[in-house]
C-alpha cells in the first residue's frame, strides 16, 4: 500500500520549487520572467470600411506604450503518453498597450508561453529514447476581439553578429495592385517615420548604438503543425484572422556603460477580407506590431 501511495504522489502532486529551480527548467524562456516596459511600439492594421457605399478599407497606424508581465508557472505540468511523458514548464503573461496619442487602452492580452522540450521515458514502462519533438515552444494567446491562438516553434541562441531582418508589411497578391490600394501605405501621413515597407526598421534603429551580447531568438507560427487560430463568428465572417507568427529576441545589451536585458519583437497576423481583383480569393492584409522593451 505504501508503495502504491508513493507512486501516486510522485505522479500527481506538483509542488512549486525554488526560484532557481523553476528558472532552470524554463530553458530559453527563463529570461522572460519579470516585467518589461516599452515606449516606442508600433501597430499597423487595415480594417474593413465603406467608400462611397462600396466596400473598402481604412489603414490605421498607432504609436504605443506597452507593459508585459511574465510569471513562472510554479512546477512542471505532466502530460502522460504511455511509454513517455512530457513535463511542461512555462510562463503566464499579461500585456497592456496604451495609445501614445490618445492615452487610451489600445489592446490587452493574456496567455502562456510553454517550454515543451522535456520528454522522458515512463519510469515503469519500456526504456526507450523519446523521439525529438519538431517544436519545443508554444505560445497560447487570448485576444478580446474574439480570437484564441496556438502558435508553435523553437528557440535558438545563434552566435556571430546579431542583426534583425527586414520585414515587408505591404499587402500582396491583390490581382490588380495598380488600382491605388497601396497608396495609403506609401506615405503614412501621421507617422512618416514608420515604414510599412519595413516595420522592423524601428527595431533596427533601436539597437544601432548598442552592443549586443547573447541573444535568444524565439519564433512561433500558427501554420506550424499543431498550431491554429479560433475566431468568433463575426470575425470569421468579416475579417478572418488566418495566421499569426511572432519572433522574440531576448538580448543582453550594453549601452553607455550600462548592462540590461532587452526584449524586441516583430509579429504579424494575416487578416483576410475584400475580394481580389480578377482572381479568386480574398486579399491578405498584414496586421503588424513591433516594439523594443526593457526589463524593469
Amino acid at each position: 500500500m505504501a508503495e502504491i501511495a508513493q507512486t501516486f504522489l510522485k505522479g500527481f502532486v506538483r509542488l512549486s520549487g525554488s526560484v532557481a529551480e523553476v528558472a532552470s527548467k524554463l530553458g530559453p524562456l527563463a529570461d522572460l520572467e519579470g516585467t518589461w516596459h516599452g515606449s516606442d511600439g508600433w501597430n499597423m492594421i487595415a480594417v474593413p470600411s465603406q467608400n462611397s457605399g462600396r466596400p473598402s478599407f481604412t489603414l490605421l497606424v498607432q504609436n504605443y506604450y506597452e507593459t508585459i508581465t511574465f510569471t513562472a508557472i510554479g512546477a512542471p505540468v505532466p502530460n502522460r503518453g504511455g511509454a513517455t511523458e512530457q513535463f511542461i514548464t512555462g510562463l503566464t503573461y499579461e500585456l497592456t498597450v496604451i495609445d501614445k496619442l490618445t492615452q487610451g487602452v489600445l489592446h490587452v492580452e493574456n496567455g502562456m508561453w510553454l517550454n515543451m522540450a522535456d520528454v522522458q521515458a515512463q519510469p515503469d514502462g519500456p526504456v526507450k529514447a523519446a523521439a525529438p519533438a519538431p517544436f519545443t515552444i508554444a505560445r497560447m494567446s487570448s485576444i478580446p476581439h474574439g480570437d484564441a491562438l496556438m502558435a508553435l516553434g523553437n528557440a535558438t541562441t545563434p552566435g556571430g553578429k546579431f542583426a534583425i531582418p527586414d520585414m515587408n508589411a505591404l499587402p500582396v497578391d491583390m490581382g490588380r495592385p495598380d488600382l491605388g490600394y497601396l497608396d495609403a501605405y506609401k506615405i503614412i501621413q501621421q507617422f512618416p517615420q514608420f515604414s510599412a515597407r519595413n516595420p522592423n526598421l524601428m527595431l533596427q534603429k533601436a539597437i544601432a548604438n548598442q552592443t549586443i551580447g547573447k541573444v535568444t531568438t524565439i519564433h512561433v507560427d500558427t501554420q506550424n503543425q499543431g498550431g491554429n487560430i479560433s475566431n468568433i463568428p463575426f470575425i470569421h465572417e468579416h475579417v478572418n484572422a488566418s495566421r499569426f507568427m511572432s519572433t522574440f529576441w531576448i538580448e543582453d545589451v550594453t549601452m553607455d556603460g550600462i548592462n540590461f536585458k532587452q526584449l524586441q519583437y516583430s509579429q504579424q497576423a494575416d487578416l483576410d477580407f475584400l475580394p481580389k481583383f480578377g482572381i479568386p480569393g480574398l486579399i491578405m492584409w498584414p496586421h503588424v506590431n513591433v516594439n523594443t522593451l526593457r526589463k524593469q
